[in-house]
């Protein structure tokens, strides 16, 4: 007797929640022992994910509920990882839209639900963080209503069913007035609106490839659905790309489903099951994986094109080589391709000497994920600021990528908001009060004028301001945007700065470097009060005599240098400029190192 089974992904904007609702929802439906130690947001396994507190893979899980077995998938909410939560929708028969109590739906709550309404998917709508003090239900439920009918809803798709929750507290109601005592309502909830999945058991098995997985027993794993039929171990398969040529053939070797936080080896799985597989050496995402008597690939969903750049480069800094063990360009190159094969996303191209890298992603994030995990590996390499991608249209006119971008602020700090996205040629669609002396503000702004704006905002408003993008779409090019950094400050020498140097050159800028940093002839050790570069002297230490006197030797007061991360150092670095990463270090540097060269470069 097979078991029945309901698959769902959770869909929502960035921080709503998704993560912590499905921890309390694995602890309640009996999946941990009591004593059992869980870690918090059980489903953010890698590094990354912990640290920056938002979920960067997609991830199944499932739970049992009144014996249906329930596949849960968690999705990233940002909108630069939006190619994962495309592919993974193509698993599901179902979806939870999760929205804030008080943020009500935000950009990325548009896009999410935009593609699960063009699969046809039906949505179940719970408004979460309802005990939030300045949470406003009633007026969100109304926005998400709208938001439907904006997005082309189907009556059956309008027809949801709405939950009211604390993903944190683990509680979940149909009604407000309803006792708050556990998540079994969204559980009876999903067995009733959720459908089962429709699939052929007797047909040939098919199924496609949606997310690809290392395992340090099994290695490369192929995660997605059973689109039809059944398939036990050691049975013969082989791989089909999009065009129906068959890449390879192989055997299933080994055979899991999700539980809980754990996979379970099985020895069968039939249509429906989302399933991992290994045994397969090139077989990647989007690729059918079918008996042999198959010979048509299943449909995949085209992935949105990437939107912004960054050339990656081998280190050639005076102290590269220093602290990485992967430096030269064939290993960089193997990893970058590796990294364009998992993930749809991002795309890989080569100039024509072989030495440096485009890689295109949907954002500076996605892209600035990347580099930090190849220097977690123990990569040396260099990166240029990120660029847009422009398009042409019939006319050979250029196009750029347009961003919706939301703010919300205090009222205070509105006015000088505004002004700022008018100077990037941002146009505003909306502004309005949000309550709580709160504005929400807005914004259609070209992707090239926002590089870099996300630091800029915070200052702005105290970090007090929270900024969300979102792609909008490709619109005609709005002319040169004016950039609003001053001049760097450049090292004339390499060796050590000196306390003694920095302390004398404070009133010159805001330093970047402590003393006894490592420095080199062209890197950038601050930035200058002016607009235009200044060559400085930081390896000067005092001149010493055998004289004393009262009053020379006052201690060295030295302002804090300024730290940034390495997705605001990518944004902050101008044309001629570079980032210098190894696995313990950023640097900032100018392209040319030596001045003369500098002067060459920018006379031609």
């Amino acid at each position: 007797m097979t078991q029945e089974l309901r698959n769902i992904a959770i869909i929502a904007h960035v921080d709503h929640g998704k993560t912590t609702l499905i921890d309390s929802i694995m602890k309640q439906s009996g999946m941990f022992r009591e004593n059992q130690q869980v870690d918090e947001r059980l489903m953010d396994s890698g590094d990354l994910e912990k640290e920056r507190g938002i979920t960067i893979l997609a991830k199944p899980t499932s739970v049992t509920w009144k014996d249906v077995r329930i596949n849960i998938i968690d999705t990233p909410g940002h909108a630069d990882f939006g190619g994962e939560v495309e592919r993974v929708l193509s698993m599901a028969d179902g979806v939870i839209l999760l929205t804030d109590a008080a943020e009500g739906p935000m950009p990325q709550t548009k896009f999410v639900l935009g593609k699960a309404l063009a699969q046809g998917l039906r949505p179940i709508v719970i408004i979460n963080k309802i005990d939030r003090s300045d949470g406003r239900p009633e007026e969100v439920v109304n926005e998400v209503f709208d938001l439907f009918v904006a997005l082309d809803a189907s009556e059956e798709q309008l027809d949801f069913p709405i939950l009211y929750a604390s993903g944190r507290s683990g509680w979940c109601v149909r009604e407000l007035e309803d006792p708050r005592d556990n998540l079994h309502p969204l559980l009876d909830v999903i067995l009733e609106h959720v459908r089962p999945p429709q699939v052929d058991q007797d047909a040939p098995f098919a199924m496609l490839a949606t997310l690809l997985d290392a395992d340090p027993y099994l290695g490369r794993c192929l995660v997605g659905r059973v689109a039809q039929g059944s398939a036990s171990v050691n049975d013969s398969v082989r791989g089909l790309n999009l065009d129906g040529k068959v890449i390879e053939t192989g055997r299933l070797t080994k055979l899991l489903k999700f539980e809980g936080a754990s996979r379970i080896p099985v020895d069968k799985v039939q249509a429906g099951d989302i399933i991992c597989i290994a045994g397969l050496a090139k077989t990647s995402v989007a690729d059918t994986i079918c008996s042999p008597e198959v010979t048509a690939p299943l449909l995949a969903t085209p992935i949105d094109p990437p939107t912004m750049s960054v050339t990656i480069m081998v280190n050639d800094s005076p102290l590269a080589g220093r602290e990485g063990k992967k430096v030269t360009s064939t290993v960089i190159r193997e990893r970058l391709l590796a990294e364009a094969e998992t993930n749809v996303a991002i795309t890989f191209a080569e100039s024509g000497g072989k030495d440096s890298f485009e890689i295109g992603g949907r954002g500076e994030l996605q892209l600035g994920v990347l580099i930090e995990t190849m220097r977690r590996e123990g990569f040396e390499m260099t990166v240029s600021r990120p660029k847009v991608l422009y398009q042409k249209d019939e006319s050979g006119q250029r196009l750029e990528p347009m961003e919706e971008v939301t703010i919300d602020v205090d009222e205070e700090f509105s006015s000088g908001v505004v002004d700022s996205l008018n100077r990037r040629k941002g146009e505003m669609l909306d502004m309005r009060s949000a309550g709580a002396g709160k504005t929400r503000l807005v914004f259609r702004a070209p992707s090239r004028g926002l590089i870099g704006y996300q630091s800029r905002f915070l200052t702005q408003t105290r970090g007090t301001g929270v900024l969300n993008r979102i792609f909008d779409s490709y619109a005609p090019h709005k002319g040169p945007i004016e950039s609003r950094r001053n001049g760097a400050l450049i090292s004339t020498d390499s060796g050590v700065a000196v306390a003694y140097a920095l302390f004398n050159l404070q009133d010159r800028g805001q330093m970047f470097v402590t003393p006894q940093t490592p420095v080199y002839q062209g890197m950038i050790v601050g930035e200058h009060n002016r607009d235009n570069d200044l060559e400085i002297n930081v390896l000067k230490g005092k001149q010493l005599t055998n004289v004393r006197s009262s009053g020379t030797d006052e201690a060295v007061k030295l302002v804090p240098p300024r730290r940034m991360s390495l997705e605001q150092m990518m944004a902050y670095i101008n044309e001629d400029e570079l980032l210098e990463v190894t696995p313990l270090n950023l640097r900032l540097r100018k392209m040319y190192l030596c001045p003369h060269e500098r002067k060459r470069a920018a006379r031609a």
